[in-house]
This record gives structure tokens, C-alpha cells and sequence, in this order.
């Protein structure tokens, strides 16, 4: 049962707040829906992720490394292979984000529409600027 404590949510040691700055950011979400259908390499995430930037990939696959979502491993060969694949905590996470994928593919054309205005909201801004 969650609490019906609004001060509770705006504390640093909420869980829900927590797991969202864990798994909140836009690029988060898509790695790790990548990862649940088993072991990928870098350029595996820069193929099924064109627009993510080098940097950012690296920065967020740092990032859940660091937290214990990821396990990166490093086979000591010439080139150098890495491999990334799900922590069992890791693991735990795709549950609710398959849930929130599968949600997105049945509202797609609603999501079609506020990310169509959310654009239209944007460029009227710039123009009044």
C-alpha cells in the first residue's frame, strides 16, 4: 500500500523518487528495454538508439553501472570487447518498464499528439522570445 503523504514523495529517501532518478532520464528507459533481450555490445545500443550521442551512452551506461543496474564486462582481447548485460536488480526493473512500453505501443497515435503540441508549444515560445 503506498502512503497518501504528500510530504513523503518530496523527500530525498522517498522510493518513488528514487526510482525515478534512477530510471527517469530519456535515455534510460530504451537501454534497458534493449538489454532484456540479452547482452549487447556498444555498438549494438548506438545501432537500435540512432540519436543517442556517443557521450550520453556512455555516460548513462556508466551511470547503471555505478548504480548496479548494468554489469559491463571487459574481455581482455586486442580490440577490446564489452560486453553489457542486466544485474538481477537490473532485471527486476523491466517489469514496470515493459509495462510502460507496452502502454506507449497501445496510446501511440495520443503520444503522436502531445508530442506534436508539446513541438508546436516549443516553436511558439522561441518566436515570443
Amino acid at each position: 500500500m503506498v502512503p497518501k503523504n504528500d510530504r513523503i514523495v518530496l523527500s530525498a529517501d522517498c522510493p518513488i523518487r528514487q526510482m525515478l532518478d534512477l530510471v527517469g532520464d530519456k535515455w534510460t528507459p530504451p537501454i534497458l528495454y534493449l538489454l532484456y533481450s540479452g547482452t549487447k555490445r556498444y555498438t549494438d545500443f548506438q545501432r537500435q538508439i540512432p540519436k543517442i550521442s556517443k557521450k550520453m551512452l556512455t555516460q548513462t551506461l556508466r551511470r547503471l553501472e555505478s548504480a548496479g543496474v548494468v554489469n559491463r564486462t571487459v574481455y581482455p582481447i586486442v580490440p577490446p570487447k564489452v560486453e553489457y548485460n542486466l544485474t538481477p536488480f537490473g532485471e527486476k526493473l523491466i517489469e514496470p518498464i515493459a509495462g510502460l512500453a507496452e502502454w506507449a505501443w497501445q496510446h501511440q497515435e495520443e503520444l503522436k499528439l502531445v508530442y506534436e503540441r508539446q513541438k508546436m508549444s516549443l516553436s511558439s515560445q522561441k518566436l515570443e522570445v
